[in-house]
């Protein structure tokens, strides 16, 4: 048996797999374009997609319209699978970046770190862009529900629940994260019963996909029972061939131990989970604060408080530059062994997910 596809409304994929999008340049069309290819949702993430371009700080929204608008093209181009963003809410150039995804004809928009109150604002009449909400608890989706009905006259066309065993920034307070009642197999089936009443905007029942700790095949056959319509995953396409990062921020995921995946507070007010290193450890002594703030990349940092500038923290990181930056991952990144292509990770998950089916068959 093999996966069932994915649908949210006319967007049909083979296999219920979303890439989750990692931002800074962690997921850009090089493997989201592998994704798609694959069979899934390849997402690039917006976060900092302009950094390593000239003209970052000065003319902050247009180089990452640009880097956006140019990553979205080259993952065209080497796919006619399903290419999607994600685009933080807490981002304070969101509202462009919206603009230029739907200008590009992007299939999806992922948002969350904050809730996309506004999103369908921005689409044009007749736009096919699905709108995907990232949420951490069933009040949060039935919120958006409603205000967007109330405003707009419709509905998100599906949503991502992220649990707390998610890599980056976690949509939980810090004593949230290990309490039973949080976990994502709690979530899901709240998610899925706070958003029956509402249908989607094609008329159907609003997907509900399942994000925070997916590993393994088993894992996908779980909350596909459960009812999802499928699920997101990030870390595992970290170490793959095909992601944007330099190969020693993926190594830190085959090098991490499981007792080096923390919870870090970050710069932006939310907690995060991330792979320990030196530069965490100086951080927290207050050795890399920055002097001014370049960027103005987030409603909620201040440089006159924050510990260091997680935008330049991550993009280092990305560069492979980890004594200047961390790698975020999620809880089970200290289960990686090896970097493979997408296409082998893929072939994995599905014989994973055929011996779970006849195991429980």
């Amino acid at each position: 048996m093999s996966f069932p596809s994915l649908s949210i409304g006319d967007l049909s994929v083979r296999i219920p797999i979303v890439q989750g999008g990692m931002g800074v340049g962690i997921s850009l069309s090089g493997l989201a374009a592998a994704v798609a290819e694959a069979g899934g949702i390849g997402v690039i993430a917006a976060a900092g997609i302009g950094m390593s371009r000239p003209g970052y700080a000065t003319k902050f929204i247009e180089t990452n319209n640009e880097a956006l608008r140019d990553e979205i093209r080259a993952a065209r181009e080497k796919t006619t699978g399903a290419i999607g963003v994600n685009i933080m809410v807490a981002l304070t150039n969101y509202a462009e970046l919206v603009s230029t995804a739907v200008k590009e004809g992007i299939d999806a928009i992922f948002s969350g770190a904050g809730l996309p109150l506004d999103m369908p604002a921005h689409l044009p009449e007749g736009c096919k862009t699905k709108l995907i909400p990232i949420v951490s608890s069933a009040r949060a989706a039935v919120i958006l529900c409603k205000k967007w009905l109330a405003k707009f006259g419709r509905t998100p066309d599906a949503f991502v629940v992220e649990g707390p065993l998610a890599g980056g920034h976690l949509g939980f307070k810090p004593g949230q994260i290990d309490e039973p009642g949080h976990t994502l197999e709690t979530l899901v089936p709240e998610v899925i019963e706070g958003v029956r009443p509402y249908s989607a905007p094609d008329g159907k029942s609003i997907p509900v996909i399942a994000a925070g700790g997916v590993y393994t095949g088993a894992d996908i056959l779980k909350y596909l029972r459960m009812g999802a319509a499928g699920v997101q995953m990030g870390t595992r396409f970290v170490a793959t061939e095909e992601c944007d990062a330099d190969s020693a921020f993926k190594n830190a995921y085959v090098k991490a131990r499981e007792e080096d995946i923390v919870i870090i507070q970050s710069p932006v007010g939310l907690p995060g989970r991330a792979i320990r290193n030196t530069f965490l450890e100086e951080a927290s002594k207050g050795n890399r604060r920055p002097k001014v703030c370049p960027f103005n990349c987030v409603h909620s940092c201040d440089h006159t408080t924050t510990p260091y500038c997680i935008m330049m923290a991550l993009m280092n990181a990305k560069k492979g530059l980890l004594d200047h930056g961390f790698a975020f991952a999620g809880q089970n990144a200290w289960r990686v062994t090896g970097i493979v292509p997408v296409k082998e990770l893929i072939q994995e998950l599905e014989a994973q997910y055929d011996l779970a089916v006849a195991a429980g068959a």
